[in-house]
């Protein structure tokens, strides 16, 4: 395990990303509003991200590379915000 008060950094990013993603999705099912749904998206996708980033960089640092996988979800994130933004104006 690499530095223990980086791995607790990135457990508590993960917390928090999945915490705003768990609120949005449940603020979306109650109002169905476009931009709740597109920033639920969002936000869920980064908590994936912060969950590999947690699994890279704090549990398998040396034995494998996940960075791909983590800026593919990073851009993943951020082009369906773009999109909520962009296509979805009322």
């Amino acid at each position: 395990m690499s530095n223990p008060v980086a791995t607790i950094v990135y457990i508590l990013c993960f917390a928090a990303s999945a915490g705003c993603g768990w609120l949005l999705v449940r603020s979306y099912l109650r109002t169905r509003t476009a931009l709740l749904l597109w920033t639920a998206a969002c936000f869920v996708l980064l908590a994936g991200n912060n969950f590999i980033l947690v699994i890279d960089l704090g549990l398998l640092p040396d034995s494998v590379d996940l960075q791909f996988a983590r800026l593919g979800l990073t851009a993943a994130a951020i082009t369906t915000l773009l999109y909520g933004f962009i296509w979805e104006l009322d």
